[in-house]
């Protein structure tokens, strides 16, 4: 314990250096009252001198290492919340490390992957790649497979777990010292940043990712993800296929090759949106280094660290969201915002709708070769920053996705418009939410649910007016005025239970319609008979319900 308190004050000391080196004394001073003056160095120092104040947070952020650049990565992503200038800056930020020598590994794997020296029949002591948290080694294993080996570094979790708490004590200062910014929610940030951080510590759920991906993936032609050998894998190694190929924006090499660019911007945008739309789980980091075009053409995804998942409902709002962009449909995307829980005050609600009208009106008027969906995503999380709304991180993160994914269709083909590909996928997802066999089946079950909750309308009645004979409270009424209220509610109950047989039998009229593998005969006359009796039955009650309307009429008369 004593070990660790000392660890953490030194590296609260190196934060202090590193942000006073940068020209963050006064920083220094509110966050670390105590430390300024004790040793450390004064003002910018002179190679800083000369750079704006976002570029030397983004070098700050960069000498801190490797959990405040993977913070910083993450918050590029938040643009409703900082100026553009430093979403700029934080959107450079690189995670390349030098790499360890081969030795300083060698004793994680050992502890991490025992009997690994008969599992390869060659590991290179070189890697291919080296970033933060993590190195790369090309490898072979004894059936003669070619695999890439992530290793984690060494001790990694532990420089981690520090920083973290760091981390988190500096958002509770920050909402102490400066109130205005709670409305960012510093510690929820940084609450979610830590979740996320340790998932990619887990090299498993990196895999498992990988694996659930390949799957979703697998109907797509030309497609690739890589294999997971889990019998050379563990919580801090992870074996894969080693899959070699150029990166998807390198439009010359593609053409090289002697494949279109055109049919790879189109073929990765169609995987995209069955991940999103269809799966509601996606890759969620897709920078050019990680999308390679191979030899065959095929397209490859890798680094599965960073996913993101989509619970159905959710999933279907950020459709409805998407489509009202697309189709500058304000009233949907105000209703879809409202749903993912963006809250506009009263005051402003009439302002936001205006601004958000003309946002999207500027952009359908562009020409097909102006759209920039990218751009036209910044601008509305630079709106959302405007009025100071809280909005969830997978909202921002999934238009951050899309509009990497954008930039990367228009790199391979400068005639595409993000709009005119996506809307066909949308007005089918929309139909699909109203009409698929899912969603109907949700509605009967729901009918049925509210045909049981009615049917147990008269024990819950006859209950209630048996605890109140049985109380104190004593209630006088004439006894025509019972017969009366039960003369009304038994129509009343009718009315509802007809209504909810009709509603049945429609919907499983659709259902079977819907059901095209039926190995019943004639399944469509037998839908059309159930059509025909939920009409008749519909007619039925409509002049029963008048006819004793009227007699009842002429008795109170």
């Amino acid at each position: 314990m004593l070990i660790a308190m000392l660890e953490g004050m030194k590296r609260y000391a190196q934060i202090a250096d590193i942000l006073v080196k940068h020209g963050f004394g006064i920083v220094v001073d509110e966050l670390f009252p105590g430390f300024h003056g004790h040793g450390f160095k004064s003002g910018v120092e002179e190679d800083f001198a000369s750079l704006s104040v976002y570029e030397r947070i983004r070098l700050a952020i960069e000498e801190l290492g490797p959990t405040f650049i993977k913070f910083g990565q993450i918050m590029s992503t938040r643009r409703e919340l900082f100026p553009p200038e430093l979403i700029d800056e934080l959107s450079r930020l690189q995670d390349q490390v030098p790499p360890l020598p081969f030795p300083e590994v060698e004793p994680l794997l050992d502890e991490s992957l025992p009997g690994w020296r008969e599992i390869f029949l060659n590991l290179a002591p070189y890697p291919i790649a080296a970033a933060s948290l993590s190195q790369v080694h090309r490898g072979v294993l004894v059936d003669g497979t070619q695999v890439a080996v992530k290793i984690q570094r060494p001790k990694i979790d532990e420089v981690i777990e520090t920083d973290l708490l760091i981390l988190s004590s500096l958002a509770e200062r920050i909402e102490v010292v400066a109130p205005d910014y709670r409305v960012f929610n510093p510690t929820g940030l940084v609450r979610e940043f830590a979740g996320q951080i340790r998932k990619e510590l887990d090299f498993t759920r990196d895999g498992k990712n990988a694996e659930r991906i390949r799957r979703n993936m697998a109907d797509i032609e030309g497609i690739r993800v890589p294999r997971i050998h889990w019998n050379a894998s563990s919580r801090r190694v992870l074996t894969m296929d080693y899959i070699e190929g150029v990166r998807i924006d390198d439009v010359e090499s593609i053409l090289e090759m002697g494949h279109d660019p055109v049919l790879v911007a189109e073929r990765g945008f169609a995987a995209y949106i069955k991940q999103i739309a269809i799966d509601g789980f996606f890759h969620g980091d897709p920078h050019p280094g990680n999308l390679l075009v191979m030899e065959n053409g095929d397209l490859a995804f890798l680094d599965f660290g960073i996913c993101m998942v989509l619970r159905p409902e959710r999933r279907d709002t950020i459709i409805r969201l998407l489509s009202g962009i697309v189709n500058t449909d304000v009233e949907a995307c105000i209703s879809a915002f409202a749903d993912l829980g963006v809250s506009v005050s009263d005051e402003d609600r009439a302002l936001f709708r205006d601004d958000l009208y003309i946002l999207l009106l500027d952009y359908a008027d562009y020409e097909v070769q102006q759209y920039d969906f990218s751009k036209m995503a910044i601008e509305l999380s630079e709106l959302l920053r405007k009025y100071q709304l809280q909005v969830p991180g997978e909202l921002m993160r999934f238009l951050k996705v899309i509009g990497m994914v954008g930039e990367i269709a228009l790199a391979l083909d400068p005639s595409f418009c993000f709009t005119e590909r996506v809307r066909p996928y949308l007005e089918k997802l929309v139909k699909e939410q109203y009409f698929s066999y899912d969603t109907l089946k949700k509605d009967f079950s729901t009918g049925i649910g509210s045909f049981r909750s009615l049917l147990r309308i008269p024990d819950q009645v006859s209950s209630a007016l048996k605890k109140v004979s049985e109380g104190k409270v004593r209630i006088d009424v004439v006894a025509h005025d019972i017969r009366r209220l039960q003369e009304t509610m038994d129509r009343s109950t009718d009315r509802i239970m007809v209504g909810l047989i009709v509603s049945s039998v429609v919907i499983g009229s659709s259902l079977l319609l819907l059901a095209s593998g039926s190995t019943i005969p004639n399944v469509q006359y037998i839908a059309l008979v159930g059509y025909g009796a939920a009409v008749l039955v519909g007619i039925y009650a409509i002049t029963h319900a008048i006819r004793v309307s009227r007699r009842a009429e002429l008795r109170r008369r």
